[in-house]
């Protein structure tokens, strides 16, 4: 190498780390950290293992894990409520898939124009914008098909048509004084509580 013109410098550097690489046979064990350590330090202090200390308790697995529990919600069948982003107006349903594949459908029919969904021809009329998932979708009552969920549909639009925000169609709903009387008193109660 020398009569080829290069460095005598690097060949320096190369033979050391050559000889480095040799003698270090360490090797190393990963743990996690739990704070009860010092017996594990002690019982390889004499040996060629070297400890390395890791947390699973880090910033980014509290985020994806309350992001997760956050999601779960999505990932039932039930009563859902849909906001609009532009104008706060609200759109009630249920599916007895999860909400997930239901918000999905009513994304294509606002992507591709499609007249089936309410709340995609609201969005499409006043052209206004559709959001993520997470911050227009509300499951407001999860449960199976059936009678439970159809009432529970019936009072969430009544509870809606009652705040004058509801997207549904106006004839899906009759007047219902049960309903009525549940609704006045949750605003009550929330009014007292404020």
């Amino acid at each position: 190498m020398h009569n080829k013109k290069y460095y005598v410098s690097v060949l320096d550097r190369i033979k050391r780390t050559q000889h480095k690489t040799k003698h270090n046979t360490n090797k190393w064990a990963k743990f996690v950290y739990i704070g009860k350590e010092k017996n594990i330090t002690k019982l390889f202090k004499e040996t060629s293992v070297k400890l390395a200390f890791t947390t699973k308790n880090t910033i980014s697995n509290y985020l994806s894990l309350k992001q997760n529990q956050n999601l779960k919600q999505f990932e039932k069948s039930g009563n859902y409520q849909l906001n609009c982003s532009d104008c706060n107006m609200k759109y009630v349903g249920q599916t007895g898939r999860s909400c997930r594949l239901r918000f999905q459908e009513h994304f294509r029919d606002y992507k591709y124009a499609n007249n089936k969904s309410k709340f995609s021809i609201h969005l499409m009329e006043g052209r206004h914008s559709i959001g993520p998932m997470e911050d227009i979708m509300k499951v407001l009552f999860t449960t199976n098909q059936g009678r439970l969920m159809d009432t529970m549909e019936k009072f969430y639009i009544c509870e809606e048509t009652r705040n004058n925000n509801q997207i549904n169609d106006k004839n899906t709903i009759k007047p219902n004084m049960i309903y009525d009387v549940i609704v006045r008193e949750n605003t009550r109660r929330a009014h007292t509580s404020s």
